[in-house]
């Protein structure tokens, strides 16, 4: 509950047809055990009181009664319980029969809501026995007291802020205006899905990409609970195939015919987050709501839901390898345009043997391929100074060799050493001074190099560099085009790597896999011993930590409590949490301060769902204070 997490179940208990008192207790049982499990919004299938495959026994007076009645048993059952349940039964209202979702809270049914879309087709006949539910709710009896009866009714969670729930049952979800569309424009974060879907060749595939599409397009959380066993098969089978969603991403679904509950852990301040962020979510419909006030606990979730180290690279290699394809071609079709747009010819890059610049350099390989050029004209640059090592000076060159490039080597040490003495630098004060001025002279190399041959200077840094200010401003800050700016470093790893498994030259390969093996440095600091002497990650963080805090920070919105939440569960055993929570306030003291280096960089694709273009995702002042996220941060 605490950081928006929400435990839902969807669970699928094994009935007897037209045998309400049996069910009932089942139902009870398979309560009491996702109770047990933490669950707090718990959702039972399509009319499971009776069974969905009654047929004409849904006329018996004596089934209805009996439903009625163990409705009331089963939402006694929720007294005391912590939680929101929502469970199918037929019910009659003014000589009507609805097939209808009873929502219960703490001994108390809070609302009925009837399915708004009855099949009769294929092998639905559905329009015998029910009746289309009522938009606009009304007031019905049931037990004594009156309970909203309609479509429109939400339940909101008084004490969970963004804890809003509607309800669809079964076809709802399968017609082309579904009443959960005005549910979640209405503020429904979560949609509870009461269904007896039975199964057909590849009818699961169809189930899930339907719960997955709707999960994104209400930006919501969507609990599916199907009809299992116990069901008639006179004509039909039903699998129980329950799924829980969010935001277009399945958190967890059981296999056909297992007959068991899915939990999943569904993230409502997420939900708000992405809806904050996406301006074209809707407007409320003009239609009118019930609205029902609950409460829950507020208390930890025990999260079964997994986070993965690395939320910019796919876990799955296939995936993997079909996004690195994708990712080089936005790339290099960006680079294109530009070429295609300037006229140039001729493309200038600075190689240093390191991963950034071998993937700014491949991703131009690739565009003049595209564009026909030769590979002649993209100049590899490499500018050897105090920090240079044999081993990253070599795959430099051997890299440009490869590649058909033109290799052009300038060393820069005697221009620094005069640089030096022209603004009073000692050489032996290895400062930022010292530093930046060897990136400052490489830059104004590349672009007076790129100005004499009418090219272009192609920028190698990353977005991650960008996010921690890891640039010299002015350096390798600046270039015509920047090919790697919404490539985060973990990322830019896997495209180095897809790029030596499938260019199929062998020494070409060799290169990429030593260059993969190569700290991350500047070579800004003199080696020692002939190894590299400065080491990214050292000084500002493992990347992979960065990256992960990055995305969270951005894309999901998260405050930075909940940041150390989940990369504490994504890095348990790789990290312990004091060294965690010290980069992450690194993090947010360098991301605010250095927004002034990414209030002006220069044009480079977008490439993910995280940009820090100024011009595009992330329009943020220079000046900006991070003392909100920094006092959470020393909290933690």
């Amino acid at each position: 509950m605490k950081y928006g997490f929400i435990k839902a179940a969807a669970v699928t208990p094994k009935i007897r047809v037209a045998d309400p008192v049996y069910n009932a207790g089942v139902i009870c049982e398979r309560l009491e055990e996702a109770y047990g499990k933490g669950a707090k919004i718990i959702v039972f299938p399509e009319l499971c009181i009776t069974g969905y495959t009654c047929g004409d026994l849904f006329f018996q007076g004596l089934l209805l009664e009996k439903a009625r009645e163990q409705l009331l048993v089963i939402a006694g059952a929720t007294c005391g319980k912590d939680a929101l349940v929502a469970v199918g039964l037929p019910m009659e209202r003014g000589g009507r029969l609805y097939n209808v979702a009873a929502v219960l809270w703490n001994g108390a049914v809070l609302g009925l809501v009837p399915k708004a879309n009855i099949p009769s087709y294929a092998e639905f006949y559905e329009g015998r026995h029910f009746t289309e539910g009522n938009k606009e709710a009304v007031s019905f009896e049931l037990g004594g007291s009156l309970v909203p009866f309609g479509t429109n009714i939400l339940f909101d969670c008084e004490n969970v802020q963004g804890l809003t729930v509607g309800c669809e049952i079964c076809e709802d979800l399968w017609v082309a205006n579904p009443p959960g569309t005005g549910h979640a424009l209405m503020g429904a974060s979560v949609i509870a899905n009461l269904s007896a879907s039975n199964e057909t060749v590849g009818k699961d595939e169809y189930r899930e990409l339907l719960v997955k599409s709707a999960s994104a397009r209400l930006i919501c959380g969507y609990v599916y609970a199907s009809a299992g066993e116990g069901e008639s098969t006179q004509d039909l089978v039903f699998g129980g195939h329950n799924l829980i969603a969010e935001n277009g991403v399945v958190l967890a679904q059981t296999k056909q015919f297992a007959g068991q509950t899915v939990y999943g852990d569904v993230d409502v301040q997420r939900i708000q987050s992405e809806r904050r962020r996406m301006g074209t979510f809707g407007t409320a419909p003009q239609e009118t709501y019930v609205r029902v006030p609950f409460r829950l606990k507020i208390a930890d979730t025990e999260l079964e839901r997994t986070f993965g180290c690395m939320p910019f690279v796919p876990e799955d290699m296939s995936v993997r390898n079909k996004r690195c394809e994708e990712i080089l071609s936005i790339q290099a079709y960006g680079l294109k345009k530009r070429y295609e747009h300037t006229g140039a010819k001729t493309a200038v890059i600075g190689v240093s043997g390191g991963l950034d610049s071998t993937l700014a350099l491949l991703v131009t390989v690739r565009t003049f391929d595209l564009l026909e050029l030769d590979r002649r004209g993209i100049i590899a640059v490499t500018m050897p100074c105090f920090g240079t090592t044999d081993r990253t000076y070599e795959n430099a060159c051997r890299l440009a060799r490869g590649l058909g490039v033109t290799l052009q080597e300038i060393e820069i040490r005697e221009a620094v050493k005069i640089h030096f003495r022209d603004i009073g630098q000692d050489i032996q004060n290895h400062d930022v001074t010292y530093e930046n001025s060897q990136a400052r002279e490489r830059t104004q190399v590349l672009m007076d190099l790129a100005n004499r041959q009418g090219g272009l200077v192609i920028g190698t840094g990353d977005m991650s560099e960008l996010a921690l200010g890891w640039a010299t401003y002015n350096g390798d800050h600046m270039s015509m085009y920047g090919v790697n700016a919404g490539v985060p470093k973990t990322l830019v790893r896997h495209l180095v790597k897809y790029w030596a498994d499938t260019c199929g030259e062998r020494e070409l390969a060799e290169v990429l896999a030593d260059v993969l093996d190569t700290p991350v440095s500047p070579e800004l600091l003199p080696p020692v011993d002939g190894v590299i002497s400065q080491r990214t990650e050292d000084l500002v963080g493992p990347y992979e930590l960065h990256d992960f805090f990055l995305y969270y920070m951005l894309r999901c919105g998260f405050p930075p409590a909940k940041v150390y939440r989940v990369a504490r569960l994504a890095f348990a055993g790789q990290y312990d949490d004091k060294t965690i929570l010290k980069w992450l306030k690194v993090f947010y003291k360098r991301f605010f301060q250095q927004q002034f280096k990414r209030s002006c960089l220069p044009d480079g694709p977008k490439i993910g769902s995280v940009a820090l273009s100024p011009r595009g995702d992330l329009r943020m002042p220079s000046d900006a204070s991070a003392a909100l996220w920094m006092a959470e941060a020393e909290k933690l």
